[in-house]
């Protein structure tokens, strides 16, 4: 269940960027909107989306105040930015980890028939992390409860970004996937312009340029490599895929921030709405959509990853609320950057693809671009 919540695949709803992604969602989503249109990805993890500092700042839980009442300021700062750096820590391997996770589980064939039930068990893993963090022993933010009637559009078009990460990841290869969400980038930016009239400044579009250059030559290389294993799972359908999920997850990206500034919403007090309609809302067309594996015929060890997956989607939620009240723009950013060169690295290791590959080029500029 982002900038990453969750894709990110599922995407962890809260990563700071597209980067991060799976079902968590991975989001994004809201960052890009305060940054005209920068973007990273969760991975796919559904919980991996962006979460802007809403109007309701006060709702976010001050981490400087937690590092304790000492009368020493140093000491206080010293401690306040220890914890910042392990939580950031925690939610880079986190997202990085969902990512993986989620792409072997949807290796096995019994398994991949399974997409929306998979999405709906992020979907309430998500809900049910931030009921438990919206309690008043907590209170990390104030839940505000709002009419069904206006989530449904918002709530859907988060049920079709996270199926769509997730078919992504399941028929793409993990380094693919994950350069192809670089893409929320400009086409946020596109949208704004188009829909908006909110435009960025001639300097930042120049970069997009390489940006999009460097996926089309990934794009159009990677499906005709056949030197590498997994050569197999990037097809046309894999590049339509990946382009259907970037431009359904900037919809939600823009419409997420419309609705911040609309109901005067922070981004947990909005997905803490939207999570339980869309896991309902899925999990009414299992029955018609999935074809779900026997328990007792479908291996072991992917039940374990499915629950490790839903674990790692909850540590990202949690990890997120210490960063955004903690890091600034700069240090969210790095960390974006960090997880998108994480999993590409990783997942071009893993596949033992060559540096000589076509495709290398494409990565190189596109992530160049990001950075740059």
């Amino acid at each position: 269940m982002g900038r990453e919540s969750m894709s990110e695949v599922s995407s962890p709803i809260f990563a700071r960027h597209p980067e991060r992604t799976s079902i968590t969602m991975d989001g994004d989503a809201h960052e890009n909107e305060k940054e005209g249109g920068r973007s990273e990805s969760s991975s796919a993890t559904l919980l991996e989306m962006d979460l802007d500092d809403g109007p309701r700042k006060q709702d976010y839980l001050d981490v400087e105040k937690q590092a304790g009442d000492g009368s020493r300021p140093r000491d206080k700062f010293k401690n306040t930015r220890t914890r910042l750096t392990v939580w950031m820590t925690l939610n880079t391997i986190a997202t990085v980890a969902i990512v993986f996770t989620n792409k072997a589980i949807f290796d096995d064939p019994s398994f991949r028939q399974s997409q929306v039930a998979f999405a709906t068990f992020h979907l309430f893993i998500t809900a049910l992390t931030l009921y438990i963090l919206s309690l008043p022993r907590i209170s990390l933010f104030v839940p505000t409860p709002m009419r069904l009637r206006p989530m449904l559009p918002l709530a859907t078009t988060m049920c079709l970004n996270v199926i769509f990460q997730n078919l992504s990841l399941t028929y793409s290869s993990i380094t693919f996937y994950q350069i192809a969400r670089i893409l929320f980038t400009p086409m946020v930016a596109l949208i704004n312009y188009l829909f908006y009239q909110k435009s960025i400044p001639r300097n930042a579009a120049y970069t997009l340029l390489p940006m999009c250059l460097g996926v089309f030559i990934i794009s159009y290389y990677e499906p005709k490599s056949t030197h590498h294993p997994e050569a197999e799972q990037t097809s046309m359908l894999s590049v339509f895929l990946a382009l259907t999920s970037v431009f359904i997850g900037s919809i939600y990206t823009v419409w997420i921030a419309s609705y911040q500034r609309k109901y005067e919403m922070n981004g947990f007090q909005l997905l803490f709405n939207q999570a339980p309609i869309g896991g309902v809302m899925l999990m009414v067309l299992i029955p018609w959509t999935d074809k779900l594996p026997s328990i007792q015929t479908a291996p072991v060890d992917k039940w374990v990853m499915i629950l490790f997956s839903g674990g790692l989607a909850a540590l990202i939620n949690l990890s997120q609320f210490f960063i955004i009240a903690g890091a600034g723009a700069v240090s969210s950013t790095v960390v974006g950057h960090v997880k998108t060169c994480a999993i590409v690295a990783l997942g071009w290791i893993i596949s033992r693809r060559p540096v000589t590959d076509r495709s290398a080029f494409g990565v190189i500029l596109a992530i160049t671009s990001i950075i740059v």
